[in-house]
């Protein structure tokens, strides 16, 4: 719940802000007498969430967003450069764009948790309002984002729905229902028999883990003639790794006749594995990704189905979310966020779920998708 102590800081924090803008606009004239006019500065590189990944892990991505007259709401991903996130960062970028907010995305190009915490630490630092946080490991950021909102940072989040340290999760639907159904999808393709191995971004991802625990549960309790072979495969949300795991399945499983994917490029290194063995009628293979990256491992047959919900979406709700609390607004059930997907949301303690359906794509139909 928003306090009337969150309102005042965050007023304060405005305030601050504009008095700074206001000096620097004043010794602006003194700089550029000194230095030279701005045109002769070179153009600087960079820009989104695609952009070039710092050499130490730091953060890439957008640096400004809206006016930057209201509360600066900034939104973390996992990781940047990769198309699940520079998706989600459209989103944020159409949230910015339809309210003049100043709200756009920053993260590190590494798939490594300790580097989103420094991206979070420079934040806190430069005195945001609030956080938008897609954790790499929902553990591995509690502190820091504990330590947000003892500064009364309203934090947000996104594939985390245990996590501690935070006003409100937002999903876009029940995680057990996304691995049930994923389940369903990988027993028709492999005829309801036979070995298979699930895979996911990080062993301490929640959503990932919530997915193929209720996946493997399923298959225990329907799918008899099924076998999960090894453990949890884990991937670091990083395609040729899953590339790499997939080879090692083929080695030492030859009979393996199916994958489940969590991390968006788990079916892509999969399917590239997949291909170069031939196994493309043998071994199944279905996950979470986007059109763009699977598209070509749909077309020629070594990846059999993606389901996802849309990225997008999620960052321009967890916006929406985060600015209601900024408001001192409540979230309430039955609640319409004016996202498409969430429009009639569920509360269930501090986590907040869509009603956006997931969608299925096969070769069939990906070219129906841009992104």
């Amino acid at each position: 719940m928003t306090t009337p102590l969150r309102l005042f800081r965050t007023a304060s924090r405005m305030t601050a802000r504009r008095t700074l803008a206001l000096a620097a606009a004043a010794t602006l004239p003194l700089a550029l007498a000194s230095c030279g006019s701005l045109e002769e500065e070179p153009e600087s590189e960079g820009g989104g969430g695609g952009g070039e990944t710092a050499e130490d892990g730091g953060a890439t991505g957008s640096t400004g967003g809206g006016s930057g007259d209201g509360p600066t709401i900034v939104t973390v991903p996992k990781l940047t450069g990769v198309s699940w996130f520079n998706r989600m960062e459209e989103g944020v970028d159409r949230y910015a764009e339809s309210t003049g907010a100043d709200a756009y995305m920053q993260g590190s190009g590494q798939a490594d948790a300790n580097a989103q915490v420094r991206v979070l630490e420079d934040l806190l630092a430069s005195g945001v309002d609030a956080l938008a946080v897609v954790p790499f490991q929902p553990d591995a950021v509690e502190q820091v984002l504990g330590r947000a909102m003892q500064d009364d940072i309203v934090v947000v989040t996104h594939e985390a729905p245990e996590i501690e340290n935070a006003d409100y999760d937002l999903e876009a639907f029940r995680n057990d229902d996304y691995g049930r159904n994923l389940m369903d999808e990988l027993a028709e393709r492999m005829g309801e028999e036979g070995q298979y191995a699930l895979m996911v971004g990080s062993l301490s991802s929640a959503t990932h883990m919530d997915w193929v625990t209720a996946a493997q549960e399923h298959q225990e309790e329907n799918y008899p003639d099924m076998e999960m072979v090894g453990d949890i495969v884990e991937t670091s949300d990083d395609s040729q790794i899953a590339y790499e795991r997939m080879q090692e399945l083929l080695s030492a499983y030859p009979d393996i006749k199916g994958v489940q994917g969590s991390a968006s490029t788990d079916v892509v290194g999969v399917g590239q594995a997949v291909d170069e063995a031939g196994l493309s009628d043998e071994v199944a293979v279905v996950g979470t990704s986007v059109p763009n990256d699977a598209r070509a491992g749909l077309e020629n047959g070594s990846i059999d189905l993606i389901t996802f919900w849309d990225p997008a979406d999620a960052g321009e709700a967890m916006n929406v979310v985060a600015q209601r609390l900024l408001d001192g607004e409540e979230i309430s059930e039955g609640d319409d966020l004016g996202v498409q997907g969430y429009e009639e949301v569920a509360i269930d303690g501090k986590v907040i779920y869509g009603n956006e359906a997931w969608i299925s794509v096969t070769a069939d139909n990906v070219n129906e998708y841009d992104f």
